[in-house]
Order: structure tokens, then C-alpha cells, then sequence
């Protein structure tokens, strides 16, 4: 007996079909278990709650460039550092779980045979994996860090479901959520920054496996807005980047509550979050991937520009998909490895073992030890 094929994937050309295939096939040959991927009661992996590589680094975090944190004493740079990145975990796992909710409401309508159904639930098990390792790690760091910001956390149930009814505004805000994220991991495994050998694992596989989800992210909206019509696409243009921009404040911006926590004057917080030049600067620089997608989806043409310039969160759009911005991060020779997973395409970061084979030797393993 011939297997069901739905008729809506017949309306889909051969090569969005192929890639949903190989990036079906990636997550079944590439996948990472949070306890068996991660050793975490080895030596290497032990929690120094005074580790000087806690300090926020001025050139990727916004708080970390204001004058008012390079003047703190060290144990207080590591101590707000250490819970800022914890708190970073937390809303990780929390978006991730924003994310399951609305893409399970949209799985749940397709019919037998649908062509994302398989990769969807792929992507869906690789991020309850997400949920569990960042949960571990937020819990061996010791800080009882909230999370989301009080009404995002509230609301974020309905979010999640109401964007199953929405599948190109899902997958607006998804890319909205894990852009961000991936860009600020990448950022620190690509650079010369230390950080503790615990958080650079958990990154190194987060960044790879997001590498399939956001590409899957991109090329499904390839697929649907070009079908389309012009009200919609008008409606999907306004909506990119103010999904962008809301996205990135709740995810990038700690809670108030930390500024009770570390007495941090509220003027500083404002200016780390988004007022001054630098921190400016580093919302639009988590950008440069999604300003490309949009030129190349037709939804950043010249009438909508000037929201993206309201907003701060216009530039030069990536020349290609997970370009490094090397003038203000420089790439250690080492980082290859990882951003080569980001730079490529589905059929790429379907084959990250055969990739590794060519990484340098410490960073293959980061990435592939077991």
C-alpha cells in the first residue's frame, strides 16, 4: 500500500521538500541527549561559583560595557555576571517551552501525510533536550534566578498556543526568540572570551542543534509567504520587525528584580537596556541574519525601513546566513568549528560529524564527545 501523501504537499516545490527531508535526516543522524552528551559530575565541569570568567565581557553584553559595572569591585562583577548568565539559561528554556506550545497547536491541525510534520516533531524533541540541559545547568549554578520578566511569563502559555493558529507569525516570533540567543552564543564561542568549561559545552550544542531549527524557520517562510497574498505579505512586513525587536528586549533584558538584587541604579539599567550607543549597537548586531532573510523574503522594502531605524535594529543585513561581525569580535582560529555549523545551509549542518572530522582537534570535541 502506497503511503498517504497530503494534498497540501503538493503545493510545495521539490526542493523545500528535499529540505525538510535532510533536515530530518540531520536530526536523526546528529542528536545530543542532555545527560548522556554532557558528563556533568566531571572534574572539567564543576561549578566555581568565584570563577573570574563570570565577568561580563563589554564587547557582546550591554550591561558589561557600562562604566558603572567595569568600576565594581571583581567579586561583584563576578557575582552579577554569574546571574545574569543563569538568568540568560533560565529565559532560554522558557522560550524554548513558548516555542513547543505553538508548534505542537500547529502540528496538531495537519492532515496525514503532511510533508513538516516529522521535522517539526524533531525539532520539538531537540528542545525539550534544550529545557533539560539548561535547567541543569541553572540548577548547578546556584542562583534562583527568575527568568522571563514577570508579565511575559504570565502571558506565555497563550502565546505559545495562539501562535499555532498563525504558522507564518509562529515562525516570525520563533526566529525572533532563538536569533538573539544564537547570536550571543555564537559570539563567545567564536571570540577569544573564556568562559566556564561548563557553559561552553551546554553552547556548543545548543548552537549546533539550532542551527537546523532556524534554518528550518527561514525556509518555511520561504515556502508559505510567497503564496501569500499582498495584504498579508504587507501585514508580515510590519510584523518581522516589531516581532524582532519585542522578542529581543524580553529575551536579551534581565528583570527588574535584579536591579534590587544588585543595586544597580536605574539609570544604568536603562542605558544598558537599549538607550546607549554601544548596547544599541549590540540589539542591532543580533540582527544581521534576519535583515538578509527579510530582504531575500521581500519584506523590508523601502516604505518599511524606517520602522527597522525606529526600532534600532536596522544595518547592513549578513552577506550570508551566520557571518561573524569580525570588526568587533575578532575569530580565534579554534572557533571554526563552530561557526562553520551556523554559516552553512541545511544540507551542511545535516553532516556536522563529517565536518568535525576537519575541525581542530579540542573544539571537534567539544561538540562530539559523548
Amino acid at each position: 500500500m502506497a503511503p498517504v501523501t497530503a494534498t497540501r504537499s503538493r503545493i510545495f516545490d521539490d526542493e523545500y521538500l528535499a529540505k525538510l527531508a535532510t533536515l530530518s535526516e540531520g536530526s536523526v543522524r546528529v542528536r545530543f541527549d542532555p545527560f548522556l552528551s554532557i558528563d556533568w559530575d566531571a572534574p572539567e565541569f564543576a561549578i566555581d561559583p568565584d570563577d573570574p570568567r563570570w565577568v561580563l565581557d563589554p564587547r557582546i553584553d550591554p550591561l558589561g560595557a557600562t562604566a558603572w559595572y567595569r568600576a565594581l569591585p571583581l567579586q561583584r562583577r563576578i557575582d552579577i555576571g554569574r546571574w545574569r548568565q543563569a538568568n540568560a539559561i533560565k529565559v532560554g528554556l522558557a522560550f524554548e517551552s513558548v516555542l513547543i506550545r505553538g508548534m505542537m497547536q500547529y502540528l496538531v491541525k495537519m492532515p496525514n501525510g503532511a510533508p513538516e510534520f516529522r521535522y517539526c516533531l524533531h525539532e520539538m524533541t531537540e528542545e525539550c533536550n534544550h529545557i533539560q540541559m539548561f535547567q541543569q545547568l541553572v540548577n548547578r549554578l546556584g542562583d534562583d534566578v527568575p527568568g522571563m520578566r514577570k508579565w511575559f511569563r504570565r502571558l506565555s502559555p497563550y502565546i505559545g498556543v495562539l501562535g499555532g493558529y498563525a504558522p507564518a507569525g509562529l515562525f516570525i516570533g520563533i526566529l525572533a526568540g532563538e536569533e538573539p540567543i544564537d547570536h550571543y552564543q555564537k559570539a563567545l564561542l567564536r571570540s577569544d572570551i573564556d568562559v566556564p568549561p561548563a557553559v561552553e559545552r551546554v553552547m556548543a550544542i545548543h548552537v549546533a542543534e539550532e542551527a537546523r531549527h532556524i534554518s528550518f524557520a527561514g525556509e518555511f517562510l520561504h515556502a508559505h509567504l510567497t503564496r501569500m497574498g499582498a495584504f498579508q505579505r504587507t501585514v508580515a512586513a510590519i510584523v518581522f520587525p516589531l516581532a524582532m525587536r519585542w522578542l529581543a528586549g524580553e529575551i536579551m533584558t534581565p528583570p527588574r528584580s535584579m536591579m534590587a538584587e544588585f543595586d544597580i541604579p536605574r539609570a544604568v539599567y536603562r542605558q544598558a537596556f537599549w538607550r546607549s550607543p554601544q548596547s544599541r549597537r549590540i540589539l542591532a548586531g543580533y540582527f544581521g541574519d534576519m535583515r538578509r532573510l527579510a530582504d531575500d523574503l521581500g519584506l523590508r522594502k523601502r516604505w518599511v525601513r524606517p520602522l527597522w531605524k525606529a526600532l534600532h535594529i536596522d544595518g547592513t543585513p549578513s552577506r550570508h546566513r551566520g557571518e561573524p561581525e569580525r570588526a568587533v569580535i575578532p575569530m580565534s582560529r579554534e572557533a571554526v568549528s563552530h561557526s562553520v555549523i551556523r554559516d552553512a545551509g541545511p544540507e551542511v549542518v545535516a553532516t556536522v560529524p563529517e565536518m568535525m572530522t576537519s575541525a581542530s582537534p579540542d573544539s571537534a570535541s567539544r561538540l562530539a564527545a559523548g
